[in-house]
């Protein structure tokens, strides 16, 4: 692929910009800053950016069928309602774990959502993998996680795709789209030395991963069936955490950056760090699905 123009559309100067998530029904592409316990909302036609200021950290926020959001905050899920900004707790699995946070998530193609926590050290394999059934209840889908990051889906919605970032791996899954039950883990891709942490990710059209790599000044593109690295968006910030295709096209990459844990030394060298990009890959990205709940 060539090397389309990459945008600065949001100087935001975040400390840990995270989950993009578009929703093509209000045209607002929805973003957290974990560290900030902010949840943002960027309007591309307004240029607006709207913040909802949280009492706790927030690792993902997805657009609910029935309006407002669903988050996935330090202390579990929660309900959002955008017009009061009120809370409505739903669960909090890890509630005996208070070294551990929720960080990345997304819904699958039957309104589920998914995500999961890591603990503060980041070290030890004492974090999971979620599921928020549409029904409210919400189940264990693995265990053993370090880090839990970005996740996705092939296009046939038959291949979960799953990324712990302290093993440098993206996993694939058998799924059944049906139950929601996962199996036959296997891995698809590995990030080499120097390339810094896969993070957060997309699937586009084509069945192609776009993984963003902390510490790897990029969002990579990757074929999940050979392992192959086939494509790059260089990005001028060194921590770069997410992407999520929107547009009215689906065919615009958004990408969320950090700034945390950087000296002001080494910020003096990437003044965009924690801004919000977008670019046109020349592909277009899978539906963005709601939770059903």
């Amino acid at each position: 692929m060539s090397n389309p123009p990459l945008e600065l559309v949001l100087d935001a100067k975040a400390t840990l910009g995270e989950g993009p998530c578009w929703d093509q029904r209000s045209g607002l592409l929805y973003w957290v800053d974990i560290k900030e316990n902010a949840v943002h909302a960027y309007d591309p036609h307004q240029g607006t950016n709207r913040t909802v200021h949280l009492d706790q950290m927030v690792g993902a926020a997805v657009a609910r069928e029935s309006g407002g959001l669903v988050l996935a905050l330090q202390h579990g899920f929660h309900l959002l309602d955008m017009t009061t900004e009120q809370l409505t707790f739903l669960a909090d699995p890890e509630k005996e774990l208070p070294d551990n946070r929720f960080n990345d998530g997304k819904c699958d193609a039957a309104g589920r959502f998914w995500a999961g926590t890591l603990s503060f050290e980041e070290k030890e394999p004492v974090a999971a993998l979620y599921c928020l059934e549409t029904d409210g209840t919400v189940r264990q889908a693995l265990d053993g996680v370090i880090v839990s990051n970005g996740l996705g889906w092939s296009p046939d919605g038959r291949t979960m795709y799953y990324i712990d970032s302290m093993t440098r791996k993206v996993s694939a899954f058998d799924f059944e789209v049906e139950t929601g039950r996962l199996s036959g883990r296997r891995t698809v891709v590995t990030i080499p030395e120097g390339g810094g942490f896969p993070d957060g990710m997309a699937v586009d059209e084509e069945g192609m991963l776009w993984v963003a790599q902390w510490d790897g000044w990029q969002v990579s593109r990757w074929n999940p069936s050979t392992g192959e690295q086939i494509g790059a968006i260089r990005v001028p910030a060194a921590r770069v955490t997410s992407c999520a295709f929107g547009g009215p096209n689906n065919d615009e990459l958004y990408i969320t950056t950090a700034r945390t844990g950087i000296s002001e030394e080494s910020l003096a060298g990437q003044p965009l760090a924690g801004g919000l990009f977008r670019v046109k890959p020349g592909v277009a990205g899978l539906p963005t699905y709601r939770y059903g709940g």
